[in-house]
């Protein structure tokens, strides 16, 4: 493979091993992890050339505790749960995992990590105090894509008779985890301090669209007079549900769940002239690959509308895409053109992005996922 320095002795190359990066000059670049199946081939793990797989796990165990050493003082009481390792954005590709009070989930992405020797390490690094369990639970579709093995199916460390559900807090509110059950590795952590921001702008009367298991509407529930929050899952609603006893005694607002698709429900709603004083948009992925986006950018101006155009006059509106592919500037000007299109005068609060434990590094775009935008309507 041109560009590429095979392990001495052989002419091919295998999946998931370490190779040496070349220029065009020739010139080593460093050590990538080889995938024989992913658009990403080649994923850069060191500077230095002809690194071995020894060193390689040396590395990891290194940079394991690097993130570890940056998301400890995210840590406490009322949140304690984290991304610990955002691939890529902690010097760890193909590697996710995340912190859900004593239990850890882990993803390994790529032919080169979803090895029985990183996952030795990862174990071991990452049996902290007060984790009791971590398991391998990796994405099914990312699973088929990168030709991945079956991982194993046994934890990966546990004690103290962990089973893989447990209670977790963030930003003081309490929240059901199942291991087994859920999308990806469970909630969602990055939007922690966006749910936060939206509770300090809600009031009144607030909608939730795509509440998931309540994340977002439960935090405008210490805010506002009602809450509708709105899923096409029945099975997240009902853990939404649960969430909500958890929390009931601290949570001022009526609270209720619709299982519903959110563009039909805003456009009967729209329909019938409902107004809300606060709406929150946090639809899933809509441009999961470039030649998507086209199709993305007409669902995030449908649903932008139809809420704009269902706020009452000082609302607050909450409107979010994790489409990777929908860069900061083309989400604002969408929104834009539908406070045009709605005749409504909107004025930006704030634009944020994901929770300091999914960081962002500024030469891979790609870890700036979030986009979260605080608007007031008038």
């Amino acid at each position: 493979m041109e560009g590429l320095i095979p392990p001495l002795g052989r002419a091919e190359v295998v999946p998931g091993e370490l190779l040496t990066l070349l220029d065009n000059r020739r010139i080593p670049l460093g050590t990538a992890l080889y995938s024989a199946a992913s658009q990403l081939a080649l994923r850069k793990v060191s500077g230095h050339p002809r690194v071995g797989r020894g060193e390689y796990l040396q590395d990891v165990a290194e940079r394991v505790r690097t993130a570890l050493q940056l998301r400890a003082p995210m840590l406490s009481q009322a949140t304690d749960s984290a991304r610990l390792i955002f691939s890529e954005a902690d010097d760890l590709p193909g590697i996710v995992a995340d912190r859900y009070r004593d239990l850890v989930v882990l993803q390994l992405l790529t032919q080169g990590t979803a090895q029985p020797d990183v996952r030795e390490v990862l174990a071991r690094e990452l049996a902290l105090e007060g984790v009791n369990l971590v398991v391998e639970r990796p994405d099914a579709r990312i699973r088929e894509l990168e030709q991945l093995p079956v991982p194993p199916s046994e934890p990966l460390f546990q004690r103290n008779g962990a089973n893989g559900s447990t209670v977790f807090a963030l930003n003081g509110l309490q929240f059901h985890y199942d291991v087994n059950s859920g999308q990806k590795t469970g909630a969602f952590l990055d939007q922690r301090l966006n749910y936060a921001a939206a509770a300090t702008y809600a009031h009144g009367e607030a909608l939730d669209v795509c509440t998931y298991q309540g994340g977002f509407a439960l935090h405008l529930a210490q805010a506002c007079s009602h809450v509708t929050g709105v899923d096409q899952s029945r099975a997240a609603l009902e853990v939404a549900e649960r969430n909500l006893q958890l929390n009931r005694e601290q949570l001022q607002a009526e609270v209720e769940w619709i299982e519903a698709d959110a563009f039909d429900l805003l456009r009967a709603y729209d329909g019938e002239g409902r107004h809300f004083d606060t709406i929150v948009l946090d639809p899933p992925a809509f441009a999961k690959s470039k030649r998507a986006l086209e199709g993305a950018m007409r669902g995030y101006k449908e649903l932008n509308l139809r809420a704009l155009r269902m706020l009452r006059p000082g609302g607050t509106l909450v409107t979010c895409s994790c489409s990777h592919h929908v860069e900061r500037e083309a989400f604002l000007q969408t929104v834009a053109s539908a406070a045009a299109d709605a005749g409504r005068t909107v004025r930006l609060l704030e634009v944020r992005g994901a929770a300091p434990d999914h960081p962002e590094v500024l030469t891979l775009p790609e870890t700036g996922y979030l986009k979260c935008l605080i608007l007031k309507v008038a």
